[in-house]
């Protein structure tokens, strides 16, 4: 099992000025960096995958940073979700260039869109097709596509392991895998246990983070429970994915509200004993 963080517990936006903090999280004793690109987010794509290599660290790639007006694979207008997958397509491309081994995320929709209505018929069908797509383009590149459900306060389309599950399942390639957070999952599943197993052979990653987005351990997610149930998976990963809150107003524009992550590195060395711990 491979352990990993996403750069924003340390970083608001990835450059190459940020390429040392790849030998950090090599000291720290992480596997892999989750980083997030799009639009606004420019670098040497040469230069983080030398530094990522020479450390040992796997990388992944997701979708945080600026996206095209209106792209969205869920969206009713053709238009923009003929937008979204071009612009999805474009980061497998980056993705490949970077040697990352997956691109992952909300990638059926628009983080942070949520239509408060009952979905069109053809909601689900329409996304499916997109994500078979982008899929099929991805295996082509040699890229796994990890989709995350997210909560419903950051998504209407997919909220709970089995819809994503059945949105996989509904867009029907091998390449298309899910990524559970728990962090999204506590206020959508009641058996933590049940729906981690009920995703299995699909499961691919776990970011691992507590109620409250802080370092896992002492809130309300039942981590026996969850741990317990990876086994019966093909579960490969554990992240930590949280937003510092120690870096100006950066967390605070991100949704945290309380000081969850003022360090990143001691929110790291917390989060790998936890798991570490629990993964025994």
């Amino acid at each position: 099992m491979k352990i990993g963080a996403h750069i924003y517990l340390w970083t608001e936006r990835w450059s190459d000025s940020e390429v040392g903090l790849l030998d950090r999280a090599r000291g720290l004793g992480l596997d892999a960096i989750e980083l997030s690109v799009g639009l606004d987010v420019h670098f040497s794509a040469a230069l983080t995958r030398r530094t990522a290599e020479a450390n040992g660290l796997m990388l992944l790639v997701g979708p945080g940073g600026a996206w095209p007006d209106g792209a969205d694979l869920s969206d009713d207008d053709p238009v923009n979700r003929r937008r979204a997958l071009e612009f999805h397509q474009g980061i497998v491309d980056q993705t490949a260039e970077l040697g990352a081994v997956a691109y992952a995320g909300a990638l059926y929709g628009r983080p942070g869109k949520v239509l408060k209505r009952r979905p069109p018929p053809d909601e689900q069908s329409r996304t499916a097709e997109g994500l078979h797509a982008l899929a099929e383009y991805a295996q082509r590149a040699g890229v796994k596509i990890v989709l995350e459900p997210m909560s419903r306060f950051r998504s209407h389309v997919v909220n709970t392991p089995r819809q994503m599950l059945n949105l996989v399942n509904t867009a029907a390639h091998p390449n298309l895998h899910i990524l559970l957070d728990t962090y999204h999952l506590v206020t959508e599943v009641r058996d933590f246990a049940a729906d981690i197993r009920a995703v299995g052979d699909r499961l691919w990653g776990l970011h691992a983070c507590e109620n409250d987005r802080g370092v896992p351990g002492g809130g309300l997610i039942p981590w026996p429970a969850v741990f317990g149930a990876l086994p019966a998976t093909k579960c490969a990963y554990v992240g930590f994915e949280g937003y510092n809150t120690g870096l100006g107003d950066f967390g605070w524009r991100r949704g945290i509200f309380q000081n969850v992550c003022p360090d990143g590195d001691a929110f790291v060395r917390q989060a790998i004993a936890f798991t570490r711990q629990h993964l025994k």
